[in-house]
C-alpha cells in the first residue's frame, strides 16, 4: 500500500496470486512509479514450486479489476530479475494545452497559451550528452549513484502544437526524474527558464531550490527491454494515443 491509503497495483496481483493458488504469492515488479502514473508494459516475477494446468492468463484477468491486465505469463531462469534484468526502460509523457475531459487521465493539463516547443526541443538534444542527474532527483542522496545512461530523448508534437509527448529510453531513472524534467521543460516553453540554465542544472550537478515536478497522470512507463526476453508492448496506446507526432 502507498502513503496516504492509496492501494498498489503490486498489492492487488499479490492478493488475486495468492487467492488463486490458496498460499502467500509475493512479486517483485520491474520499478517503481508513483500513484496514477501509468504502465502499458509492465513486468514482474514471483516464484512458485508447484506447477498449474489452467490458463494463469484468463483467470488472472477475470479477477483483476478493469484498469489491470496481464498479457503474458513466461517461465524464467531463477536468476533472471525483473528489475536488475531490465537492459532499458522507455516513458513517455503527455501534455496537453486545451482542456478535454477524455484527456483528463491520460495526458497533463497545462493552460499556456503557447509553450515555446522549439526552445523545449533544445533542451531534450541536450539529455543524452549527460549521465549524471543529481540535479534531476528527489532524493539524490538515497542512490548509490545518479548516474544514468540516456540513450534517447525526443520531444513531438501534433500539427496544432497543443499535445506534446516527450519521450525518454535510459538503463534506469531516479526518484521523481522524468517528472522534474518535464517540469523543467514547461518552464522553458512558457519563457520562465532557458535551455542554458537548463545545462546548467546538467552540468553543475546542483539541486535546484525547486523542482516544479510535473503532474503524475500524463507519465506511461511504455517500454522495458531484457537480454532474455523479446516481447513488443501488446498496447501501442500509450506511444500514439490517436495522433499523428512530429518531432521538434
Amino acid at each position: 500500500m502507498q502513503k496516504g491509503g492509496v492501494v498498489s497495483v503490486q498489492e492487488i496481483i499479490e492478493k488475486n496470486l495468492s487467492q488463486l493458488f490458496k498460499k502467500p504469492v509475493f512479486v517483485v515488479g520491474c520499478g517503481r512509479t508513483d500513484a496514477q502514473v501509468h504502465s502499458s508494459q509492465y513486468f514482474l516475477h514471483f516464484q512458485l514450486e508447484e506447477t498449474w494446468v489452467f490458463d494463469m492468463v484468463f483467470r488472472l484477468n477475470k479477477m483483476l479489476p478493469p484498469d489491470i491486465s496481464v498479457f503474458d505469463v513466461i517461465p524464467v531462469e531463477p536468476k533472471q530479475h525483473a528489475r536488475f534484468g531490465a537492459t532499458l526502460r522507455t516513458y513517455n509523457y503527455f501534455i496537453h494545452t486545451y482542456k478535454d475531459p477524455f484527456l483528463r487521465n491520460i495526458s497533463t493539463l497545462y493552460t499556456e497559451n503557447q509553450l515555446d516547443v522549439v526552445e523545449m526541443g533544445k533542451a531534450v538534444s541536450l539529455l543524452t550528452s549527460y549521465q549524471d542527474y543529481h540535479a534531476f532527483c528527489k532524493t539524490p542522496n538515497a542512490h548509490s549513484t545518479t548516474l544514468c545512461n540516456v540513450s534517447s530523448a525526443q520531444l513531438f508534437t501534433n500539427k496544432q502544437q497543443d499535445r506534446i509527448r516527450f519521450q525518454i529510453k535510459a538503463n534506469r531513472f531516479l526518484r521523481g526524474m522524468i517528472r522534474i524534467i518535464v517540469g523543467k521543460l514547461l518552464q522553458i516553453g512558457a519563457g520562465e527558464m532557458t535551455v542554458v540554465e537548463f545545462e546548467e542544472l546538467l552540468i553543475t550537478k546542483i539541486t535546484p531550490a525547486e523542482f516544479n515536478v510535473a503532474h503524475p497522470q500524463g507519465l506511461f512507463l511504455s517500454e522495458i527491454k531484457y537480454p532474455f526476453i523479446d516481447i513488443a508492448p501488446k498496447s501501442s496506446f500509450s506511444i500514439q494515443q490517436n495522433e499523428e507526432w512530429i518531432e521538434v
